[in-house]
């Protein structure tokens, strides 16, 4: 007789995926869902990181419509790419980030999925030159980004960087930690719009950071996931040309996500540069064996949106005043914004998407109850997620928990 009683589900290690343990759901999707089903008309989305205009939408920008209609006029073929990706994209996207740099035999890009595929390849390059190489994180960041690394096989090492009773960053509490560091060691940093703090660091303070570096041993490895969207698309970069000037190994990884609205169609670049042209070439090979294994072959039509912008006069100019427009929209919610209570002045001086509010896990899931205003449970927000129309009402729901809490001993 055949029993119709199913049997227990395997737990036992010994069985096919048995020892896997069960991770936890991403918290900012369950936010997503949460903002999705409050029916409630004045609800505020400031958790999910994608910019959006005044009227609460995430535009297509027109030099992306225009580059795309031109596209499915022009494009004769979807052959793969090879796994460097479109070479012209990378110089061209090189060109907004390094500026009038000459051309360098040490230095080497290539095109990546997004600006995460971006980090994996860098951690994956890390790994296969020094599987002792220890990766210095300032707290907090983004997410992702020891995950990333972690993966990779590298450990990572935590050190301090902002300070919420300021705003600001405490670079002494950073440099500090940094005395542990050691020769070999990568330093993670945010090139400009730190996420999720927006704190930035002074030119002044570049200049350690790259003296640190050279006298240390030490590798920078910076994240340029908003250029253009801070100060405007020279001055973001300035401190990534003024670490690669003065160093001699230096990493970058970039993203496209931000600055030409192209979140869905992962776009993104790799820079790596080496101490002399002989290595450079033993990096290369290196990088594109990587990618091979990771994706094989990048996805061409976001890098080609972008290069299609790049080398079209109109093209680019009419994408750098749409980004103009986003980052002076940006600027403008975070002096509203600023202006609202005393502690939240520091938010003025602040750059790019995010800011961290000065809440309690507590305050910040009564705002979600009673006013429908979601972010992440740390109190980090989008600005962008604001509207001018909407920021008297987030400060009036935000005022009695800023009250409070800074009276909290």
């Amino acid at each position: 007789m055949i029993s119709d009683t199913l049997p227990a589900p395997a737990t036992s290690p010994g069985l096919p995926f048995g020892a896997l343990a069960t991770q936890p759901a991403d918290a900012l999707l369950g936010l997503i869902a949460l903002h999705r089903a409050d029916e409630r008309p004045q609800k505020i989305d400031l958790g999910v990181g994608v910019f959006r205009d005044d009227a609460g939408t995430t535009p297509v920008l027109r030099a992306v419509k225009a580059a795309e209609a031109a596209l499915l006029e022009t494009q004769m073929t979807k052959a793969y790419l090879g796994a460097e990706g479109d070479a012209t994209y990378a110089a061209l996207l090189g060109g907004v980030l390094f500026g009038d740099r000459p051309a360098d035999e040490r230095l080497h890009g290539v095109q990546t999925p997004g600006g995460t595929g971006a980090l994996r390849l860098g951690a994956e390059l890390v790994a296969r030159a020094d599987r002792a190489a220890r990766v210095w994180i300032g707290a907090p960041t983004w997410p992702n980004h020891a995950p990333i690394f972690a993966e990779a096989g590298l450990a990572t090492r935590s050190h301090r960087f902002y300070d919420a009773a300021t705003g600001g960053i405490d670079f002494d509490a950073m440099l500090a930690d940094l005395t542990e560091a050691r020769a070999g060691d990568i330093l993670l940093l945010h090139g400009c719009c730190h996420n999720p703090t927006g704190a930035e660091l002074t030119p002044a303070q570049w200049s350690a950071i790259a003296e640190l570096c050279a006298s240390r041993g030490l590798i920078p490895f910076i994240d340029l996931a908003y250029q253009g969207l801070g100060d405007g698309l020279a001055q973001d970069a300035a401190a990534t040309r003024m670490m690669f000037a003065a160093l001699p190994t230096a990493l970058v990884a970039y993203s496209c996500d931000k600055n030409f609205g192209l979140y869905r169609e992962r776009v993104g670049a790799f820079w790596a540069l080496s101490a002399n042209g002989a290595i450079a070439e033993r990096v290369r090979t290196n990088i594109l064996s990587l990618a091979r294994s990771l994706w094989s072959m990048p996805p061409d039509h976001g890098a080609a949106i972008v290069r299609t912008i790049l080398e079209n006069a109109a093209l680019r100019r009419d994408w750098q005043h749409e980004l103009e427009a986003m980052r002076v929209r940006l600027n403008g919610l975070r002096t509203a914004l600023a202006a609202t209570h005393p502690r939240l002045s520091a938010i003025a001086d602040q750059r790019g998407m995010f800011a961290m509010l000065p809440l309690t896990p507590a305050s910040v899931a009564t705002l979600r109850e009673e006013h429908g205003i979601y972010m992440a449970a740390n109190g980090r927000i989008n600005i962008a997620g604001l509207r001018a129309e909407t920021v008297p009402f987030f400060a009036h729901a935000l005022r009695p928990h800023l009250d409070a809490e800074s009276t909290t001993p």
